[in-house]
This record gives structure tokens, sequence and C-alpha cells, in this order.
């Protein structure tokens, strides 16, 4: 028998040496606190602040402990009520709605299309079934739509639009980085994410207001003057009485963690997006395999593949995916019954409303799902096309 594949799916790149020495002047310190009472003694998240902000091109930045409860600061921020309506991808990941929960909102899933994306035409559906004002974006697993095209119908039917970037740092449209389309834009520095601080998130933004709640939501007391990429002090002045504080606001440790990260994703994505083009030539060799194509103005940071079997279905892909465990390919299924790790969809959410999407249903029922460690070998790639081929039997 063949040897299974020695490749930890789930393994990271060593933090950069700035990272760890920045880590260890602030375990020294003791100044783990993001902010300093008698002035701003260490500034690490009002810098990284400053710098994403540059990085995005967006004037505001603000640092959260993570990137769903960035989202639901965006919801809160921009003006969403409790009990409201807000549209968001029926494929996605749970921080999604549960950042909508979390904003007092409910969700609506909109159907998606055989290439992972949101439906344009069941969001018209949805919106004039409930005359929602918000869509939730989920650029899921990198997966990135026409933006302009849902612009230009969420313009027309008097829609704002959230940005969910958690899976598209340093990735684009058209040119246009992902997070400077809608109100809002917010990113992951999670650890499987493309920059690791264990967990934390980035909310992004032109609108002052907007940008100014967001601020005080994160917990920044009457400290706001210590962030970085903020509003003028006339700004907070409209909202630092009546916008309640949530606690939310990233770590300076984790802030020192990201901040020597960003200058390297160029080279990440260049490496992520070499493996992605190999498997997804493997993959799509293989009889019975579809691999989504992309768009040429689809700028993507593939740190996982997404594809779907054609010939097997239920307790057949369940056996497929167990098969290629035994080879040491670690896959995850959207077609399980049952919520698996990070991995639910739509229809386990029961939080939300009940809702029927029998074509987005049909879609997740065979769509395979897998992480490429940036560690990953051409080698270790082919390998990796060869068990799943193996393992279609």
């Amino acid at each position: 028998m063949t040897e299974p594949l020695d490749l930890d799916f789930t393994g990271q790149e060593p933090l950069p040496e700035a990272a760890v020495r920045r880590a260890n002047e602030l375990f020294e310190s003791g100044a783990l606190f993001r902010y300093g009472e008698a002035g701003a003694e260490q500034m690490d998240a009002a810098l990284l602040e400053e710098e994403f902000a540059a990085l995005v091109g967006r004037r505001f930045c603000v640092a959260f402990n993570s990137c769903g409860a960035s989202l639901a600061a965006a919801l809160i921020s921009a003006g969403v009520e409790r009990g409201e309506p807000v549209l968001m991808n029926a494929f996605t990941l749970a921080p999604v709605p549960g950042s909508i929960v979390h904003a007092g909102a409910e969700p609506v899933f909109v159907d998606i299309t055989d290439r992972f994306h949101i439906d344009l035409a069941d969001l018209r559906r949805q919106h004039e079934a409930t005359g929602t004002r918000w869509l939730l974006l989920s650029y899921m697993r990198g997966h990135i739509p026409d933006v302009d095209e849902v612009m230009a119908v969420c313009d027309e039917l008097g829609i704002t639009v959230i940005e969910d970037c958690a899976h598209t740092m340093g990735g684009a449209w058209d040119g246009r980085p992902t997070g400077t389309f809608g109100i809002a834009g917010c990113f992951s520095t999670q650890t499987f994410k493309h920059v690791n601080s264990g967990e934390g998130g980035l909310l992004v933004t032109d609108d002052e207001d907007l940008a100014a709640r967001a601020v005080l939501l994160s917990g920044s007391y009457m400290l706001y003057g210590q962030h970085g990429a903020r509003p003028s002090d006339e700004v907070f002045e409209r909202h630092r009485l009546t916008t309640p504080n949530f606690s939310m606001r990233m770590s300076a440790l984790a802030a020192a963690l990201v901040r020597p990260q960003l200058a390297l994703l160029p080279a990440r994505a260049e490496t992520w997006n070499a493996s992605h083009r190999r498997l997804a030539d493997g993959l799509g060799s293989i009889d019975g395999i579809d691999v989504p194509d992309r768009d040429e103005r689809e700028r993507f940071v593939a740190s996982s593949i997404q594809f779907r079997i054609e010939r097997l279905e239920g307790a057949e892909i369940a056996a497929f995916v167990d098969r290629a465990a035994d080879a040491g390919v670690a896959l995850k299924w959207f077609g399980s019954d049952q919520p698996k790790g990070f991995t639910s969809r739509f229809d386990h959410w029961r939080y939300a409303p009940e809702q029927s999407k029998p074509h987005a249903a049909a879609v997740l029922a065979n769509t395979i799902d897998m992480r490429i460690p940036l560690a990953m070998t051409p080698e270790q790639a082919d390998r990796i096309v060869e068990v799943i081929a193996g393992s279609l039997r």
C-alpha cells in the first residue's frame, strides 16, 4: 500500500521575527491592553489600523477581536435596527449569520449559483419579499462574484452592502480591493486566514459616522483619540454618549502579531495561488469532478480550494471523504446532515427563520472543501490529486 500523504493541512507558517520580538516586548512590559490611561504608551492596534487602511485604500479602520465582531459592529454602526431582515449568501460560514443575530437582526438567505456566487435573481426576489435595506455580501472561501454587477443591483434596489472579506485579504475585483465596494468591509486575522493573530478582525470604511460608532462599539471608552485611522473629534461628539461599549477591541498582542505579516501578503498570495492552479488543473482533469472556473477579473488569494463531486451522493460522498482521509488528504464536505468542525450550512443554523433553498442545498450537497497549506509542494499537490482520483470509486 502507498504510504499516506505526510502533510499537515492545518499547519501554519512561523510568525515573522519582528512579530515575535514585539510580542516578547509586550510580555516583558505587561502592557497587553490596547489603550494607555495616562497616554498612548504603546500603539500596536492603532498603528495596525493606520497601516491596514492604507493597504486597502480606505480612510478609516477599526481593529476588533474577531471578524464576526467586526461584521456585527459594521451592521450596527451602519444603522441596522433590531428585528430587521438582512440578506446574506446561503453559502458561507456560521460567524456570518451569527453576526446578523449579534446585531439583533434576522438572517435572510439568498440562493447561490453553481460557481458559489450570490444569485442576483434570488436577491431581487428576497428584497421584494422582505423590503430589506441590507446585504451582508460574503466572499465565501475567496470566491468573488462580479461585484460591479452586485453593486448595480443593490444601488437600484436601495440596498446597503457590507462586505465579508474574511477570505479575501489581498483580493480584488477588476483591480479594486474587496472591502472597498460597500459601505464597510470586514477582514479576518484568524489563524486559518491570510495573516495569523490567532483571532481578530479589521473593519474598513470611508463613512466617518460609521467609523466613529464602530470605534466606540469596539470598546474605546473615551480614549478614542488613541485610535489610528479614525475620524475627527467632532464626529465622535455626535456619537460618544449614545453608542454602547461592546468590549470587542483587538488586543495589543494580536495587533503586534499582524503588523509584520501585512508585507508578506503578496508573496503568500503567489504561493497559495500557484498551489491552487496546480490542484485545479489536476482535479479538473478527473472525470466526475467539477472545479468551477474563475473570471479573469477576479484576483483571489486561494488559501483553499472547492470542487463538486458529480457521480456520487450522500453516503457515497461521506465514504469518499473517509477514503481520502485514510490516505492523508483532509477534506470537508458541505453536504453532511450535521455540522462538523468549522463546516456548516444554512439549514443547520436554526436560530434563523427556516428557509427553503433547494438549489443552494443541491450545490452544497456535493461540494468538497480543502485547505491549501502555504508549505504545500508541487509534488504534494500532485499526490493529493492522485489520492482524490483514487478515492472516487
